[in-house]
């Protein structure tokens, strides 16, 4: 079983954070702006120079290069990025017609151009992008943040459906609460300054 572990992981001046996150489950994060939630998924996903031990199941952060732990460790960032013309331009296969069906898409949306995508389209379509390689860990930086609350309980569920059919860990960034509590078993909150603490 993968589990994620951080021991006395250090960068960029903060830290040291130590703790695990087991196969299946989510830990939810949340804090002010400035806090560094997204600093360390940075320094989770080894995009970040870092101090400390990364490790997935029995594989160290160290011992694979950075592309091959990202593969196994997919970070999402807050914002999507997108280099092609086309939607299918960045997917090796096409996601299956069921999961595009679950976040409210159909196989055409691989011929769209990727100009004519909403922001709360290209989160979506972003998410599909990360799953792609069959992840072992997911760094969720505000995966719902743009969608309205029809999509984001579509992204929960398919996100934990996920999690649990693969028994990957997740570390969940959300400025809402309230959405952390509907979905992580594991709540912390970083504080401005860095300190992390686990909230009841």
């Amino acid at each position: 079983m993968n589990g994620l572990r951080l021991e006395n992981l250090s960068f960029l001046g903060r830290g040291p954070y130590t703790f695990a996150v087991e196969p299946g489950q989510v830990l939810g994060l949340h804090g002010a702006s400035g806090a560094g939630k997204s600093l360390l998924l940075r320094a989770i996903a080894d995009l970040e120079p870092h101090e400390g031990h990364l490790c997935l199941g029995q594989t160290a952060c160290n011992e694979i290069s950075g592309p091959h732990w990202r593969r196994q460790v997919a970070y999402l960032p807050a914002e999507s990025f997108w280099w092609h013309e086309r939607v299918g331009q960045h997917f090796k296969v096409p996601p299956a017609a069921s999961w595009l069906q679950q976040l409210g898409f159909t196989s055409e949306v691989m011929d769209w151009e990727i100009n004519r995508l909403s922001t709360g389209e290209k989160q979506r379509l972003a998410i599909f992008r990360l799953l792609q390689n069959r992840p072992k860990a997911l760094l969720l930086d505000e995966p719902t943040a743009s969608l309205d609350q029809g999509s984001i309980s579509r992204v929960e569920n398919f996100i934990l459906d996920y999690l649990k059919e693969n028994s990957a860990p997740a570390i969940w960034v959300s400025h809402d609460p309230v959405q952390l509590k509907r979905v992580a078993s594991r709540r912390f909150e970083i504080l401005v300054g860095g300190e992390m603490r686990e909230l009841a």
